[in-house]
């Protein structure tokens, strides 16, 4: 039951993206189209799942034991950045056409505030539902880290959607482009605080 909790909050009720406001880059500017805004979910949903778990480790067994939690930040941006590294090439190999897409916004992955902030979310958390506390709060961590992720990809789908369709519509010309899209997502914003009080 504490999963389906922490998946439910992280998705919907304290979406990193709609309620915290973290990863707004790649939000805006990814966003034009569902498909590259699926690819981007997908690449910060990889990279969040396994920063955190590679993150947390290090939390835990590294720096916590050699007292040098100030080193943190940087560790962990070091940790992202290899990550992103790595994923751009697979991404090249595998789907050269998304990795086109992608563009410049691929290697932001590494300094998305976003995939940071999980990753020092997860630590400053603690989840403490009981069970052996390293083991347990390091499944918890990953599940928080993999619905977040889920809940950043959810909006940047929802929003590719809205402004795919807002091409279509009959904007005033003062409103077109940027500030109409600024105006959806402060919307759509609203509609996520629809479910605060859920969990």
């Amino acid at each position: 039951m504490e999963y389906i909790i922490i998946i439910i909050s992280a998705v919907f009720v304290n979406n990193i993206l709609l309620s915290q406001f973290l990863g707004v880059c790649p939000f805006l500017g990814v966003s034009n189209k569902v498909s590259t805004a699926a690819g981007m979910s997908g690449a910060v949903t990889f990279v969040m799942a396994v920063a955190t778990l590679v993150t947390y480790i290090l939390q835990y067994y590294v720096l916590i034991p050699l007292e040098i939690e100030f080193m943190q930040t940087v560790t962990f941006i070091v940790v992202i950045a290899s990550l992103v590294q790595m994923v751009e090439i697979i991404m090249k190999k595998i789907s050269p056409s998304l990795y086109q897409a992608l563009g410049i916004f691929l290697p932001l992955i590494t300094t998305n505030c976003a995939v940071l902030g999980v990753a020092i979310l997860v630590v400053s958390k603690e989840f403490t539902f009981g069970g052996d506390p390293h083991m347990l709060n390091m499944a918890q961590s990953v599940v928080f880290a993999v619905a977040s992720a889920l809940g950043f990809g959810l909006a940047m789908i929802l929003f590719a959607g809205l402004r795919e369709q807002l091409e279509l519509a009959n904007v005033p010309k003062s409103f077109k482009g940027t500030p109409i899209a600024l105006i959806t997502a402060g919307i759509l914003a609203l509609a996520f605080m629809g479910f605060a009080g859920l969990v």
